[in-house]
């Protein structure tokens, strides 16, 4: 049978409800509107009533929180519904099903589709109604939902692919209209190329898939064909500035006769030559000998030593920086998620672990009014928060720590947002196998499967828009499922199965046709074998579409059955989709035809070679960014608080927060330190993952760009970007000898104008100076060139990423740290032509790195676009210390990049060392002409961005007595062992399990990861069976962290309670707990313990409309940040010899935290001891006050136990400690509790 249920949050427990209400009121001006209802509207087909109504309580939703019915009552009041676009993912349909599938074998043909209902309850007119649709409903995305139908919207049968009969007869005119007509990317040039290599050599009409597969293979996307563009006459400014272009031109020159030699000749003058000349050149000195040499690298990578355990091994460092800026601008959610998940498989794809992300993005004023939005366009405020959204949903599923994140605000960016993700994995060397496919090769198709999301992106995103073009965009947007990637990592962080794997690329733009077609020269592909998420894929959509979460692997023959075999054991799908052959063709095979047939000579070709002039416009020296002062007052001290207000400099504390920034337990440098998280750090730095062992190898990454400079001068804009990513490296304890670069190029549309052409080729040439004056070369780079909307643009930008090697032990971090302390400025002395002194900033640089090894500086900041000014007050914030200056400064706001601001204990002796005051205890900066409160201006730094980015709530703040529980009978473990063993079930959106394996392990457990498979019925019945079997042999039961099943529908946990409530599993659960075993839940896994009954009754099952739950934190989005916590009882095992008052420092890390109960049921907690810590503040009180209660939780509760206190579950990440952790954080942060549970059996 199918049914139609409703899910609607009760009150209290209606945050996203009474949010869009105030969003609604505040854009749109609705006054009438007095509340607005959410309902969430799930269609269920092929299931029985029985099924669905233990459905209902189990997965749909939560007794405690939730209301369910099978009528919508909409008392009248106006209302609507949405739904996905067919063939868009659905995750919380999807995780309906799979959870579904394990509830009961009757439901493995079971399908959900889901949709939510929007009721407006006031004097709501037609004309409002239709505001409010207009205003949530992104049709790229998503359409209005027909409540009048209840069926599955079933896949037309796929058509057969076409050919374009008189193709090669047709006149240009007729060419032209064929190119309006099919939307090509390409140029009229490249189609007429096309006709006379099928009328001259394949002497037949080609295939629309032939066609839209060129398109989509000489994409400026995938073949930079903008950049491969052939420079011809270039004309400098005759000016003192086109002076400096002509000597860095002429050093590029020189290089290119260096480097090429006599094969100068074959070589272009080109963007892209520009771009990697120096890494040759560089190389060619034998400056570069740590660089990986392979024609196979998706992502930059370099050889590293790493010390594990004192020993130092081998390791690949790889780096990759992504943009998805036009399927962000589109679609928000989705283009941002995939951004990431786009950066993660580069280097995933060359077998690296990423675990390391920062991401850099550029919007229009996001305080615009709704009013102020262009036609065409969504509102800035919604495009950057829902970028925020997506990709911090997909990095925090994933698994991947994102530990630095800044959003630049620039008018242009209304053009097309920027959306730029850089990330950082590493592998043992000694894992990764590299060599060229031979015929009889076989390619795998390896993870998701393949739907129309993604058509056409590559060529979407290789075009200029207009308000018309991008409402035909909607297929273009690739979907991310953040779970199935983390599968893929999972199997590539085996050496089993990295050492089979011979060549490897990932899905981007381009499909099958891209991914597969560059393995080899030679592949025969079979489209039939390619899984699809619905019926009715043709064989064009098949080739080219960009679904995401998915391998193309090349393995030997002999090799096909046991790699399949290893991905299944992790929950993967793997298909042989093609066979490598010697034909030097491509060809793909769909239904008996083959609907592609193309020479690998004519592919690589890329099409024809464009040709451009290029003119560089002059720039007027005097009047440049460095010394205008942009922000208004009449005084320093009016300037001060204008600087810290504005766009560019507000704090960015609420954006950064919604980013997992601890998991793996690598986190060095929290992006807010101090006592008070609040100085924000200016670049991420993470410990080298290990499986086992301990390291000192870090790796640092930053990124620098200023769109001001580089809209007055895009040379100058291209050398800045380079120091400013330099230095913000040595300014935290880095050896600026040791990075490496990537560029990030983000251009307008340059069409045949030279003076446009002339903006990137300065930024490179700006680039090139940089590059050889410090000897470190960009290794990589991504370029994305149609930033241009109607007649606006981006501003030309040259965003460069630093990556480098570094040791965690030397890192410092930039807020201040004790009064009495020293402040200078480390001066760098610009040139007159405003270029940087090269030399003097290298003697800065060592200068800086070596007083911060010996100890002597303990904190240091950049100056940037703020000046001295906002690095000396960012500095303050951490530790709420300040500063009195010994002199009047000049130039407080002066863009002074190179420069850097530091705190040392010591005097320093050095020529460039500017003595500027001393630290205080006073939260002042006090001068000789001004005072700064810098409470005031914390507030106003705070708050520019509070209402797009909220950094806290206004609740009404409860102080509760704390009621601390001591028992004084241990509880005693009847059946020792000497090594207990610990279950750790990986299920599908599990990332906290290599987290938990360490801890457990490292203090003197044996650790045992089981996969949960759930792709297959027969996955599912095995996976329980392991799981009975392994618990039998176990001492303790880890349930990590994680988004299981993408903590949908609509609510965390519920896969694990679904897993945990199967039959079998709860008798062994039963079983376990009766002979000593233990259980430990943290986050998601504390999630799965409350919904289970497990907590806090000991048992499976026992829910009712009182029990407790965690539930969405008050706030409204996922909080990362340390906090305290107080231990309240010593009754558990787990917290057994932990002195009752404790306070620790722990990460968290979660969306639904919040733990609530009604006050009857918090007051037997305690009662019983089973409350087993509490947030604090920093005097130690448990609080409901933000950030120190992060979720809003009843009572400030953090973690519970069982009666008994076996069964522990807390949300704060205990297990991501490690030395060397989150410096930038005081306090106590080991809590013991895995040696406490392993000691509890010996």
């Amino acid at each position: 049978m199918n049914y139609r249920i409703f899910v609607e949050k009760k009150e209290g427990f209606d945050l996203e409800a009474k949010r869009l209400k105030h969003e609604l009121i505040e854009s749109l001006g609705l006054s009438n509107l007095h509340n607005v209802r959410l309902i969430n509207c799930y269609d269920i087909f092929n299931i029985d009533r029985t099924e669905l109504e233990n459905a209902k309580k189990v997965i749909f939703s939560e007794v405690v929180t939730d209301r369910v019915s099978d009528t919508l009552e909409t008392k009248g009041n106006k209302y609507f519904a949405i739904e996905f676009l067919p063939g868009q993912f659905d995750q919380r349909a999807d995780s309906a099903m799979q959870c579904l599938k394990l509830l009961s074998d009757k439901n493995q043909n079971t399908v959900v589709t889901s949709g939510k209902i929007i009721i407006l309850e006031g004097n709501i007119d037609d004309e409002q109604l239709e505001k409010v649709k207009k205003y949530v409903i992104n049709p790229v995305e998503m359409r209005e939902k027909n409540l009048a139908d209840l069926k599955v919207e079933e896949g037309e049968l796929a058509e057969s692919v076409p050919i374009i009969n008189g193709f090669r007869e047709y006149s240009i005119e007729k060419l032209r209209e064929f190119l309006k007509l099919y939307g090509l990317a390409m140029t009229i040039e490249d189609l007429k190329f096309i006709q006379e290599y099928f009328k001259n050599e394949e002497k037949r009409d080609p295939t629309e898939t032939e066609i839209k597969v060129l398109d989509t293979y000489w994409s400026d996307h995938c073949r930079h064909t903008t950049f491969e563009t052939k420079i011809q006459n270039i004309v400098f400014p005759k000016s003192k500035f086109g002076e400096s272009l002509q000597e860095a031109f002429n050093e590029y020159i020189t290089m290119r006769e260096d480097v090429y030699k006599d094969r100068i000749t074959k070589k272009n003058i080109t963007l892209m030559d520009m771009a990697t000349i120096c890494g040759k050149e560089l190389r060619k000195q034998g400056k570069l000998n740590d660089l990986e040499i392979s024609d196979e690298i998706n992502a930059c990578s370099v050889y590293i030593d790493v010390d594990v355990d004192g020993q130092i091994e081998k390791w690949l460092l790889m780096f990759k920086n992504e943009t998805h800026n036009h399927p962000t601008e589109i679609e928000p959610f989705g283009g941002a998620s995939t951004c990431l998940g786009g950066a993660i498989r580069d280097p995933l794809s060359g077998r690296s672990y990423v675990y390391q992300a920062i991401r850099v993005t550029g919007s229009g004023n996001p305080l615009e009014t709704l009013s102020e939005t262009m036609s065409g366009k969504l509102p800035q405020k919604k495009i950057t928060t829902g970028a925020a959204a997506g990709y911090s949903a997909y990095g925090n599923q994933i698994g991947l720590t994102t530990g630095h994140v800044a959003e630049i605000y620039h008018d242009g960016y209304k053009a097309k947002r920027m959306e730029v993700g850089a990330v950082v994995g590493a592998v043992p060397a000694n894992w990764v196998r590299r060599e060229k496919p031979e015929k009889g090769d076989i390619v795998i198709l390896l993870g998701g499967k393949t739907g129309r999301d993604g058509c056409g992106g590559a060529t979407g995103s290789s075009k200029e828009h207009t308000d018309k073009s991008l409402s035909l965009c909607g297929a273009e947007v690739q979907k991310g499922n953040a779970p199935e990637e983390r599968k893929i990592q999972r199997l590539f962080r085996n050496p089993e199965v990295t050492k089979l794997i011979k060549k490897c690329n990932d899905f981007g733009a381009g499909g099958v046709s891209v991914a597969i077609g560059e393995l080899a020269p030679g592949l025969d592909i079979n489209l039939d074998e390619v899984t699809t998420k619905y019926r009715g894929l043709n064989g064009t959509e098949l080739a080219i579409s960009e679904s995401q979460e998915r391998m193309a692997v090349v393995v030997e023959k002999k090799d096909q059955h046991k790699f399949i075999k290893l991905a299944e054991e992790e929950n993967l799908e793997a298909k042989v989709v093609a066979v490598v052959t010697d034909s030097n063709r491509l060809v793909l095979n769909w239904k008996g035809y083959k609907i592609v047939d193309l020479s690998r000579a004519f592919l690589d070709t890329n099409g024809v070679t464009q040709q451009i002039d290029i003119e560089v416009s002059d720039v007027d020296l005097e009047n440049n960014p460095f010394l205008n002062v942009s922000y208004e007052g009449n005084t320093n001290l009016e300037k001060w608080y204008d600087m810290l207000g504005s766009l560019n400099v507000a704090s960015q504390k609420g954006l950064m927060e919604r980013f997992d920034s601890t998991i793996g337990g690598t986190t060095v440098l929290m992006p807010f330190g101090g006592k008070y998280q609040m100085t924000p750090t200016e670049l991420s730095v993470q410990k080298i993952p290990l499986l086992k062992g301990e390291t000192n190898t870090a790796s640092a990454i930053s990124w620098g760009f200023n769109p001001e400079i580089s809209s007055w001068s895009q040379f100058h804009g291209g050398v800045y970007a380079v120091v400013e990513s330099l230095a913000k490296i040595v300014a935290a304890g880095g050896d600026y000898k040791n990075i490496k670069l990537s560029f990030q190029e983000y251009f307008q549309k340059l069409g045949k104008n030279p003076c446009n052409w002339g903006k990137p080729f300065s930024a490179l040439l700006g680039t090139i100076k940089m590059q050889m004056g410090f000897s470190i070369p960009a290794i990589g780079g991504k370029d994305s060139m149609s930033g241009t909307f109607n007649e606006i643009h981006v501003p030309p930008t040259l965003i460069s990423f630093a990556v480098a090697p570094v040791k965690a032990n030397i890192i410092i971090s930039p807020e201040f740290k004790k009064s009495k302390n020293k402040v200078y400025i480390i001066k760098h002395h610009r040139l007159d032509n405003y270029m940087p002194n090269v030399d003097e900033l290298k003697e800065n640089f060592e200068y800086i790195h070596e007083n911060i090894k010996n100890g002597n500086i303990v904190s240091a900041m950049t100056v940037k676009c703020g000046g001295i000014a906002e690095a000396l007050s960012k500095m303050s914030f951490g530790n709420r210390i300040g500063v009195k200056l010994e002199k009047t400064i000049s130039s407080l706001f002066e863009k002074d990049y190179g420069s850097i601001l530091v705190e040392s204990t010591q005097e320093l002796n050095y020529k460039n060392a500017l003595f500027l005051g001393e630290t205080i205890d006073d939260y002042k900066i006090t001068s000789d002409d001004f005072i700064v409160d810098m409470e005031k201006a914390e507030n106003i730094w705070l708050g520019k961005l509070n209402s797009i980015f909220p950094y806290t709530i206004k609740d009404k703040k409860e102080n509760y007595i704390w009621t601390p529980y001591e028992k004084k009978e241990i509880l005693v473990c009847k059946n020792k062992v000497a090594k207990p063993k610990v279950l750790i079930p990986a299920f599908p959106g599990t990332n906290c399990e290599y987290d938990a394996a360490r801890v457990f392990e490292k203090a003197g457990g044996e650790s045992n990861i089981l996969v949960f498979r759930n792709i297959t019925k027969d996955f599912i019945n095995d996976s329980i069976n392991r799981f009975v079997k392994e618990l039998e042999n176990s001492q303790i039961l880890m349930l990590p962290g994680g988004f299981s099943s993408g903590d949908e529908p609509d609510g965390s946990g519920k896969f694990i309670a679904t897993v945990l409530t199967n039959p079998y599993i709860a008798e062994a659960i039963s079983k376990f707990l009766e002979k000593d075993g233990l259980i430990l839940g943290i986050c998601n896994g504390f999630q799965a313990l409350i919904k289970s009954g497990l907590l806090p009754y000991g048992e499976i099952g026992k829910i009712t409309e009182n029990s407790p739950t965690l539930t969405f934190n008050k706030i409204g989005r996922h909080v990362s940040q340390m906090v305290t916590t107080k231990v309240v009882s010593n009754k558990s095992p787990w917290l057994h010899g932990i002195e009752v008052g404790s306070e620790f420092e722990i990460p968290v890390s979660h969306g639904e935290g919040r733990f609530f109960a009604n006050d009857d049921v918090i007051k037997t907690l305690f009662t019983n001891g089973q409350v087993a810590t509490q947030y604090v503040d920093m005097k130690g009180n448990p609080t409901n006050e933000f950030p120190f209660n992060p979720n809003g939780s009843s009572y400030a509760i953090e973690g519970i136990t069982s009666l008994d206190g076996k069964i522990f579950g807390k949300m704060g990440h205990s297990e991501r400690y490690g030395k060397d952790i989150f410096k930038n954080i005081g306090g106590n942060k080991n809590q013991k509790i895995f040696e406490n549970g392993i000691k509890y059996f010996k």
